[in-house]
């Protein structure tokens, strides 16, 4: 009897830290290892991780772990999961492993079983079939994974959106690879929900050219730009949009000229020579110059928030500037954006805000998802990646098409779904998770005592007592010395 198991240890019910498992009878396969960025009253945490622990406990029988893109709430804890389980197989495209040698190298992780593969590639992982295909994001290099079991296909569709004008290969809608899937029989349709609430098609809402090129057009002075460093096609766009109008660039952020540098090796994209200026030669008194800037989570927010305080030693906004924030917050990430956007309109001239509803991120809305639907024609879909509403609104897709409800597979995190021959269990298995809190670089117990006590401390303040103590006698001869934090001020 063939038996297949499909669950969530992080992704179902909230936006990040995705990771999804598909068990082929005693075989593990787990498709990415994201974080979750902490709400304002999470203090002091930097990430929310997946909780590990089933993977430990049977970590045996993992065979492979894909990263199919190279955001963070796909990738970012996987130092966190190699510290605990070394030398699992990591199979990922060619620029999202140049990513994540970089990130692993910087959490001091020196062995990595990493392999290469095609976006459209098929080959084996022990005894199982593997086949992958290319999906359209805001990275290059995103694929999607197909898993041969006894009874079809289970397929995992990362993000994407369907787009036929892109002429970028590394970032082309794989339809063929995907319909030849779909006529070979999928089993189970594991597809994103991030998107599912927005009518229509993602495309062409997901570009920005006809938003801000007015700008370009008819502004001599400074232009600045911020844009995530994981969203390349929108800095494809806005550097295209620079040598149209002759403006020179100049990055901001390390780590996204490391990822040009990479797309340039790859011959994925190239700047065009002469338009970038290094950082090192930006002046402050330069006009008709475009700075990009650019960071991931918080820290794009904070850096043009720097820039409008005075607080950046290299730049300051003055009246005759134009900023432009490419950069729609994302769930963790509103606090710092309303304090930026504030503090903004005090110091540039001109400020556009560009928000999610007219620039649609490049997930799959409602059309996107019946498309993939038609061509995969699964047995069994399972909507994932998104909070609950936006999975039921997945759900309701494909009741649209005709799909009945018992085909339909919704689960919370640790719910597992039971195919045994091709059929769906009546009942949910379960695994046991929970949130995993990172503070710095250590794992927080996820009860959130350290949390509580956090917030006691930030409410009500501390008072420490020290004394000075003879060893030999016990006898106190020094203090007490009285110091309070955060209680009362004392002159």
């Amino acid at each position: 009897m063939s038996k297949v198991r499909i669950f969530a240890l992080g992704g179902l019910d909230e936006d990040g830290k995705n990771m999804y498992v598909v068990e082929n009878n005693e075989d593990i396969f787990v498709m990415e290892c994201g974080l979750k960025y902490p709400d304002g009253d999470q203090l002091g945490i930097e990430m929310i991780i997946p909780d590990f622990r089933y993977l430990r406990e049977n970590q045996s029988r993992i065979k492979a772990i894909f990263i199919t893109h190279g955001h963070e709430d796909v990738m970012a804890a996987l130092p966190n999961l190699l510290k605990e389980i070394p030398n699992i197989p990591v199979y990922t495209a060619p620029l999202t492993a140049m990513m994540l040698e970089r990130k692993l190298k910087k959490a001091g992780i020196k062995e990595l079983n990493l392999h290469r593969i095609r976006r459209n590639a098929k080959f084996k992982i022990g005894n199982t079939e593997i086949r992958t295909f290319g999906t359209m994001q805001s990275i290059a290099d995103g694929f999607g994974v197909a898993i041969k079991t006894e009874d079809g296909y289970v397929v995992y569709s990362s993000e994407f959106i369907v787009d036929y004008d892109t002429k970028n290969a590394a970032f082309k809608f794989d339809i063929t690879n995907i319909t030849d899937l779909g006529s070979e029989g999928v089993l189970a349709l594991l597809s994103e929900s991030v998107g599912s609430t927005r009518a229509g098609s993602s495309s062409p809402h997901h570009r920005i050219t006809e938003q801000i090129e007015q700008y370009f057009e008819d502004t001599k002075n400074r232009m600045f730009i911020t844009v995530f460093n994981q969203n390349l096609y929108r800095v494809i766009e806005i550097i295209e949009l620079a040598t149209k109008y002759n403006r020179k660039v100049v990055i901001f952020d390390e780590e996204l000229k490391s990822l040009m540098a990479d797309m340039a090796k790859l011959g994925y994209y190239h700047i065009p020579a002469g338009l970038e200026v290094a950082p090192s030669a930006f002046s402050n008194d330069m006009e008709n110059i475009l700075v990009i800037v650019s960071g991931t989570g918080k820290s794009i927010f904070r850096k043009i928030h720097k820039m409008a305080t005075k607080e950046n030693d290299r730049i300051e906004l003055r009246p005759t500037d134009t900023v432009i924030i490419a950069s729609p917050a994302v769930p963790g990430t509103e606090r710092e954006e309303a304090s930026m956007e504030d503090d903004l309109y005090k110091e540039a001239g001109r400020v556009l805000m560009i928000d999610s509803r007219r620039a649609y991120s490049m997930h799959a809305s409602i059309e996107d998802l019946k498309m993939m639907i038609y061509l995969m024609k699964p047995k069994y879909y399972v909507p994932i990646k998104g909070e609950y509403r936006q999975l039921i609104a997945n759900a309701n897709i494909a009741l649209n098409m005709g799909y009945n409800a018992d085909k339909i597979i919704v689960m919370d995190n640790g719910q597992v779904a039971v195919l045994n021959d091709g059929v769906m269990a009546k009942s949910f298995d379960k695994v046991d998770v929970d949130d995993v809190m990172v503070d710095g670089n250590d794992s927080l117990d996820a009860s959130g005592m350290v949390l509580k006590d956090r917030e006691i401390l930030s409410t009500d303040g501390t008072i420490i007592i020290g004394v000075v103590m003879n060893h030999v006698t016990k006898e106190i001869i020094g203090g007490p010395d009285v110091q309070s934090r955060g209680v009362i001020y004392l002159k």
